[in-house]
């Protein structure tokens, strides 16, 4: 039996859709994979293979301004409009989600959302805004919008990096975050399953301002403790293990498609 991946354009948005052959026309349960800042869709495609392998339909947007809707911007250009991909592939996954249970191809009750790096800063500011989502994975993520926000303009600034931003026009960005940040508003994941993986040595999106979230957060799941897992990798940087990718594998087969 094999696996199919299908390229396919929903909303306007190029996504590639990963299922099992057999399973094309079935609904299934769901998991949208988003990539992380500077890569493309068809670069998590190991995740698409593995999930669809365990009978998922794997569904991987590209991010606006990446692969193919990247226009011809620098690195340096889409530095500046980080924060906007990030809140823009928010809102167009309430479109993704809506087409694919309108199409009777996914599970509405069984629909998780995982991402590397970027992706999973955009994976955690999703749960703070979309109850459908019913397990999460944040890989080398951040839910703390504001103060890295505030980190990354520090840093930059720190380097001799010239910020053609006002400090008014900083803080009117940091406020259009609040919204989406799940680091002050932690009851929003009302005990839904979260997994953490994280390079203790990641130097791109320090594993600290994720940890301490998850700390905190602990206090929600004291009913469910094994609902939320931090997974601490000592050696690792800013690259996923092949640990931290079977072992989020699993926590999608655990607990959204076998719950």
């Amino acid at each position: 039996m094999g696996v199919l991946i299908e390229k396919r354009r929903i909303n306007d948005i190029p996504l590639l859709e990963v299922c099992q052959e057999n399973d094309a026309e079935k609904r299934l349960p769901a998991v949208f994979f988003i990539h992380g800042f500077t890569s493309a869709k068809e670069h998590n495609l190991h995740y698409g293979y593995l999930l669809a392998e365990k009978g998922f339909r794997v569904i991987l947007p590209e991010v606006i301004d990446h692969g193919e809707r990247n226009d011809g911007k620098s690195v340096e250009e889409m530095t500046l409009q980080f924060w906007n991909m990030i809140l823009s592939t928010i809102h167009e996954l309430e479109g993704l989600k809506q087409y694919y249970v309108e199409s009777g191809k996914i599970d509405e009750d069984k629909i998780g959302l995982a991402g590397t790096s970027m992706g999973a800063i955009i994976t955690l500011g999703a749960l703070s805004k979309y109850e459908w989502i019913q397990c999460a994975a944040s890989l080398m993520g951040n839910p703390c919008y504001e103060s890295f926000a505030r980190y990354l303009v520090k840093g930059a600034g720190d380097r001799g990096v010239e910020i053609p931003y006002t400090s008014e026009q900083l803080e009117a960005v940091y406020k259009q975050l609040e919204p989406f940040d799940l680091s002050r508003q932690p009851e929003k994941l009302n005990q839904r399953p979260l997994f953490f993986w994280h390079g203790k040595k990641d130097p791109v999106v320090p594993y600290e301002f994720a940890y301490r979230f998850y700390e905190k957060a602990r206090d929600l799941y004291v009913d469910f403790p094994d609902r939320l897992y931090f997974l601490l990798d000592e050696q690792a940087e800013h690259h996923v293990s092949r640990e931290g990718l079977l072992r989020t594998v699993s926590w999608f087969e655990t607990h959204l498609k076998n719950a």
